[in-house]
């Protein structure tokens, strides 16, 4: 069995990857992250997951490489990390009180250069919330380093009504959909 590398310094994912018990060696990718808002969100994090994954695979040729991507979007727009507090309260408002879609797209890379890329879509429903829940929300969790400002592991309480689909997705890493595709690379 190929080692696994995970291409990303993410806490969130090592965690996720921990928690279903993979053994892996966490390596930071060089690949620059591309935002354009004039993308679609779903190609735009496949193309960031692939680079991601590629620009490690090239130091790790016989391991299975996983980079990953995700995206938060808002009416087709992608919210990506926020540039400082100011944004990130805007973006938090933005969402207040309606649906976004997070796409978290995997790039596979395998010892023998094939590639496998997925990606899952999940829907976050926010609470409705005034400014001051809003700013509540960000003394409590680094919304820095978030997608589209927020994190659904950290205090969802506070602005998550309900969500849709693979909550690991919303963390990260879609953990069912990246074991399934784990399991069929070993039984080929």
């Amino acid at each position: 069995m190929s080692p696994l590398i995970l291409a990303s310094t993410s806490p969130r994912r090592h965690i996720l990857m921990r928690e279903a018990a993979l053994e892996f060696l966490a390596v930071p990718s060089s690949a620059e992250e591309i935002h354009d808002e004039s993308i679609d969100f779903i190609t735009l994090c496949r193309h960031n997951a692939q680079a991601k994954a590629q620009a490690v695979a090239r130091d790790y040729a016989n391991a299975i490489v996983i980079g990953a991507d995700t995206l938060v979007s808002l009416d087709g727009i992608p919210l990506g990390k926020p540039r400082d507090e100011d944004d990130a309260f805007a973006m938090l408002q933005r969402l207040n009180g309606r649906s976004n879609e997070v796409c978290t797209a995997v790039c596979l890379c395998l010892p023998t250069g094939e590639q496998v890329i997925f990606h899952e879509i999940s829907v976050v429903h926010f609470h409705s919330l005034d400014d001051a829940a809003i700013r509540d929300y960000m003394k409590k969790v680094n919304t820095l380093d978030k997608a589209g400002a927020y994190a659904a592991q950290e205090h969802p309480e506070l602005i998550i009504k309900s969500t849709e689909g693979d909550f690991t997705n919303i963390i990260g890493l879609p953990m069912q959909r990246l074991m399934e595709e784990l399991r069929k690379i070993h039984h080929d």
